[in-house]
C-alpha cells in the first residue's frame, strides 16, 4: 500500500513530509519570524502526536525548524490574544498540556535538531524530544520569567531530570541563554555537534532507529518515559501557573519590554 501522507493535512501549521522511508520530517516554518509558534502551530504542534503514533508508515520523528533556526518561541499576537481572553487561555492551557503529554505518550522516537534558537513552545518541541542533536553555537532560552509569567511549558517536567535542579533552577530564574555546547555538558540536550552538521546527525540516527527493533525501542521509550510521567504533578501545577500570570499584571510590562526591546522593570 501506497505511503499516505494525507492524515496530516488537519494540521496546516507544521510542514510534515516523508524523505526517507519509515521516517517522518516535521518542519516548523514561519518566513520573517525565525519560526516563531502562532496559534495554528501550537495547536498542530499538541495535536499531531496521536495521529503520528497511529501511523503505520512512520517509525522515527526528526523535527527541526527552517532556514537555519529552530524556534523563536511565542508569536506575540498569540501570546497578547491569551492575555486578553480567557477562553484561549484556558484553550492553551489544554495544548500546553497536550504538547507535552503526547510527544511522552507518542510510542514513536521523536528527535530534535535544535539549529541557531530554541526558545518557548519551540524549546518544549525540541527538549521533550528523545534526543536533541544541537548545533554548539545554537542558544537555548526559557524566557517566562522576563515575560512575567512562570516557566510552564515543559520546564518543570523535564528540565531537572535532565540537567538537575541546581542548573533548571539557575536558568529558568534567570532567564540566562546557554549554547548548545553548554547544553550537551550540563546534560540537557543528547550531544552538541558542529553547527553545519545538526541536521545530517539527526537524520543519522533517524535511520539507526528506523532500522532497528521498533517493538524493543518503543517499549524502551514507554518505560523510561515513566520517570517524567512523576512528575506530572508538578508539570501541571507549572502550567496552571503559568496561565495564572497571563491573566496577572507582569506580563504587560513583560510583552510591553520585548516589544520596544529593552529591559523589563517589574514592581
Amino acid at each position: 500500500m501506497a505511503d499516505a501522507l494525507d492524515r496530516y493535512q488537519q494540521f496546516p501549521g507544521l510542514r510534515l513530509d516523508r524523505p526517507e522511508p519509515g521516517i517522518l520530517r516535521m518542519v516548523l516554518d514561519t518566513p520573517g519570524k525565525l519560526n516563531a509558534v502562532d496559534a495554528v502551530k501550537h495547536a498542530n504542534l499538541a495535536d499531531v502526536w496521536p495521529v503520528i503514533d497511529r501511523d503505520p508508515d512512520t517509525k522515527v520523528v526528526v523535527v527541526h525548524g527552517e532556514g537555519g533556526a529552530f524556534s523563536s518561541g511565542g508569536d506575540m499576537d498569540m501570546i497578547r490574544d491569551i492575555i486578553a481572553d480567557p477562553d484561549t487561555r484556558a484553550e492553551t492551557f489544554r495544548e500546553a498540556r497536550d504538547l507535552v503529554y503526547n510527544i511522552l505518550n507518542c510510542s514513536k522516537p521523536v528527535i530534535s535538531a535544535i539549529e541557531k534558537v530554541a526558545v518557548g513552545a519551540g524549546l518544549a518541541t525540541a527538549l521533550m524530544a528523545d534526543i536533541s542533536v544541537c548545533g554548539r553555537s545554537a542558544l537555548i532560552i526559557d524566557g517566562h520569567t522576563k515575560l512575567g509569567v512562570a516557566a510552564g511549558d515543559h520546564a518543570a517536567i523535564i528540565w531537572p531530570l535532565l540537567c538537575g535542579m541546581a542548573k533548571a533552577k539557575y536558568y529558568l530564574l534567570t532567564c540566562d541563554s546557554l549554547t548548545g555546547e553548554e547544553a550537551e555538558r550540563i546534560g540537557l540536550v543528547s550531544m552538541a555537534v558542529d553547527d553545519d552538521q545538526v541536521i545530517d546527525r539527526a537524520f543519522e540516527i533517524a535511520r539507526t532507529l528506523a532500522a532497528g527493533s521498533q517493538q524493543a525501542i518503543r517499549w524502551t521509550k514507554l518505560s523510561l518515559n515513566n520517570w517524567l510521567r512523576m512528575a506530572g504533578p508538578a508539570f501541571d501545577a507549572s502550567v496552571a501557573l503559568e496561565m495564572l500570570g497571563f491573566a496577572g499584571t507582569d506580563v504587560h510590562e513583560g510583552v510591553a519590554a520585548i516589544t520596544e526591546k529593552r529591559a523589563p522593570e517589574f514592581d
